[in-house]
């Protein structure tokens, strides 16, 4: 069904790239070969899509019938607290009407799908709705007020049809605002399966619900454990809750979506997370990214360790502080820039999966009345332009603005398409699919002062160098600008949009002298076909023996040849698909742990070392390991490995730590909540590190069996 789609936009991309093509005619033209597959049939790989993230209700009202009555409803949507009317329907009709197609957009990022409380929530005096879908309470049903089954379903294949994928917002890691003396206070928290009430905050005999008061950000482990703000704080070391969301999210998964982004990640356990992202890459694996928030200039190890370790990718925080400091702010200069993308690139083990975006629903909108039209256009540009998946919130095409919480949430302004910031999309977006530099390559600063900076991204032969000039009222003279162009003039893809220029570049990719305007930003490309293998993603990450992963990239070939986890070929029927941009693969029965993928041609040419694939030792589950009685000098922490690759195997450096000692269980005692293979007979050991410095347990391995399914909590004494 969605094959001559995959032809008509593999067509469409194809064209749009000859015709935007800044190579001189002497220069070679990209081939068919080097089209990348446009359909949407590939849903782990989002690194050619630009997403464009929509809050549900503050986007199109499609259908008013839909619409809540009395107090939670907001006509002409005056009151930003509570439902204004956008739904499922008008998001359906935009895609209908080409807004997003005429845009370049290739990924709906749309509001938590899931039914929400009804109740109107009033705050000192002010009411409040659950219009931002994050107040769930059924995670299995759908937002009426959004719309039914069937028309999430027309969304989902509507945007199909279209070439559009659909991410869904989801939130497991809390209900709706709950008081624990008081039951009347909005739902109390209380949580629905498909219609049957599993359980409420007050009289949690279950345990279904942290209980540890409200957090107060001070630790990774008082934000895990304690309720985000009053939010009722969902306790994943419950079987029946494990079950639960596990389920639950193969609802929608059924449906047809093609990515997740998870709320509130950084307020989970990872061990918790790492295996509910284990049953879905088994189950049917879709691209997911988290929000982890971080502040300007914060840069968190923890943050980093999950986006190498859980599975998931994240959303790209210290990208999108730093963009807006240099382009929003003027608080920091192009070095700035310059040093987040080149830190970032060595920390992140994925960094062209982290989802880059300029601001979103938590945030100030980039736009203000003391910020030009040409900064965000600007900062538009570069993270169309810059490595990982960018995500473009709703409204930036039409400059909205807006402050804090919740007027940055306001209804859409206007479907203008000949706004110039809607125009660098369209220039821009397109260049993903066309050039496998601005995709997949890497970067490389080749020019730079306080305001001007200029990139390079190459990927195999494939490169596009991005010049810009933050200063509005000084052009810049650019001289000894190198870069991997052949011998040509270079056309501005923006067409002179932000009033670029042409550049000639000699045989040595050496750029004649030019004036770079100011305000300005050019790009300049040149994408041949790809001869030789170059890998530009895997996806996912994470799995076991007997997943299918898929790996994109360029000069694969036709003919069927070998892909390498490590040393170990995968051949013959275990290689699903074979095309010149594009293989599938099955996940070869190895010892578990992280290994390097490449691609082998039919006539023996290797590719690039792709890294950082996990094997799994099987099926997963979280297991709550608490360790008592283990004191501690300062500067010391608890660490747990054992014998299998998810513990570490026996190895200091790769053990799961440092573990907690403050919410769950206090000092001395120690736990940590960890993604384990099931029905696994584990043996494990606690040590002390501080430093290089390592204190190992004495006495036997302590051993435990996983359970099958669901999680467990083992105890033991520190020998």
């Amino acid at each position: 069904m969605l094959k001559p789609f995959k032809k008509l936009f593999a067509g469409i991309a194809l064209a749009v790239a000859l015709l935007i093509g800044s190579v001189a005619p002497a220069l070679p033209a990209p081939s068919a070969s080097a089209a990348p597959d446009t359909s949407v049939t590939n849903k782990t790989n989002f690194s050619t899509d630009v997403i464009y993230q929509i809050f549900t209700d503050r986007f199109a009202d499609g259908n008013p019938s839909n619409n809540p009555t009395g107090a939670a409803f907001s006509s002409g949507c005056t009151n930003l607290k509570l439902y204004c009317g956008g739904d499922w329907q008008g998001i359906t009709d935009k895609i209908n009407s080409g807004y997003f197609t005429n845009m370049g957009i290739t990924a709906l990022w749309i509001s938590q799908p899931v039914e929400n409380i009804h109740a109107v929530v009033n705050y000192s005096g002010v009411n409040n709705t659950s219009y931002h879908g994050y107040w769930a309470r059924d995670f299995k049903k759908t937002n009426p007020y959004y719309g039914t089954f069937s028309e999430l379903q027309t969304l989902i294949d509507t945007a199909h049809a279209h070439g559009i994928k659909i991410v869904i917002d989801f939130a497991p890691n809390h209900t709706s605002p709950a008081m624990e003396t008081n039951t009347s206070f909005a739902e109390n928290g209380r949580l629905y399966d498909n219609g049957t009430l599993i359980g409420g905050y007050t009289g949690d005999t279950n345990g279904y619900f942290h209980h540890n008061g409200g957090s107060d950000f001070s630790s990774l482990e008082n934000g895990i454990y304690k309720n985000l703000y009053d939010l009722a704080d969902i306790n994943h070391n419950v079987a029946q809750i494990d079950a639960y969301f596990k389920d639950a999210i193969k609802v929608w998964l059924d449906m047809g979506i093609d990515g997740i982004r998870v709320d509130a990640v950084k307020h989970m356990p990872l061990g918790w997370q790492k295996s509910w992202m284990a049953s879905i890459y088994g189950y049917e694996p879709v691209f997911t990214f988290g929000e982890w928030f971080l502040g300007t200039n914060e840069n968190d190890p923890n943050n980093v360790y999950f986006a190498n370790e859980s599975g998931m990718s994240l959303l790209d925080f210290r990208f999108a502080q730093k963009v807006r400091q240099v382009f929003r702010d003027g608080t920091d200069t192009m070095y700035g820039l310059d040093s987040m993308l080149s830190s970032t690139a060595s920390e992140y083990a994925q960094v062209s999966d982290q989802v880059t975006f300029i601001d979103n629903h938590d945030m100030e909108r980039f736009k203000s009345s003391s910020v030009s039209n040409r900064r965000l256009e600007q900062a538009l540009a570069l993270t169309l332009t810059s490595r990982g998946v960018p995500a473009i919130y709703y409204g930036t095409e039409q400059y909205m603005s807006g402050g804090t919480d919740p007027d940055n949430r306001a209804m859409m302004s206007s479907f203008s398409e000949t706004t110039t910031a809607f125009n660098v999309i369209k220039e821009l977006a397109p260049l993903r699919k066309s050039n496998p530099a601005i995709a997949y390559g890497t970067t490389q600063q080749r020019w730079i002062n306080n305001d001007v900076y200029i990139y390079e991204r190459k990927f195999g032969d494939s490169v596009a160098v991005v010049a810009i000039n933050r200063n509005l009222s000084s052009p810049a003279s650019i001289s000894g600008l190198l870069t991997s162009f052949p011998a040509g003039t270079y056309a501005d893809v923006l067409g002179g949009l932000l009033n670029g220029n042409s550049i000639t570049a000699s045989g040595s990719g050496a750029v004649s002298t030019f004036t770079l305007a100011a305000g300005a930003v050019a790009v300049w490309e040149y994408a041949p076909a790809q001869t030789t293998p170059v890998v530009g993603h895997v996806g996912p990450v994470m799995g076991k023996a007997g997943n299918t992963v898929t790996i994109d990239g360029r000069g694969f070939g036709s003919a069927k040849g070998t892909v390498f986890f490590g040393t170990n070929a995968v051949t013959g029927s275990n290689i699903l698909s074979w095309e010149d941009t594009h293989i599938e693969a099955i996940v070869p029965s190895v010892a578990p742990g992280k290994y390097n993928v490449k691609v082998r041609t039919a006539a023996s040419v290797d590719s690039n070392n792709y890294n950082g694939f996990n094997i799994l030792t099987g099926e997963q589950v979280t297991v709550r390991f608490v360790v008592q009685n283990a004191t501690t000098a300062l500067g010391e922490n608890v660490y747990l490995t054992g014998n299998v690759a998810e513990l570490g195997n026996w190895t200091p450096a790769s053990a799961v730590g440092p573990m907690f000692n403050q919410v769950i269980h206090a000092y001395p005692t120690w736990y940590y909540d960890v993604s384990v293979p099931a029905n696994t007979a584990l043996e494990f050991k606690f040590l002390k590190k501080n430093g290089s410095v390592v204190t190992w347990e004495s006495g036997s391995n302590h051993t435990f069996t996983t359970p099958s399914s669901g999680t467990a909590t083992v105890t033991v004494n520190w020998q």
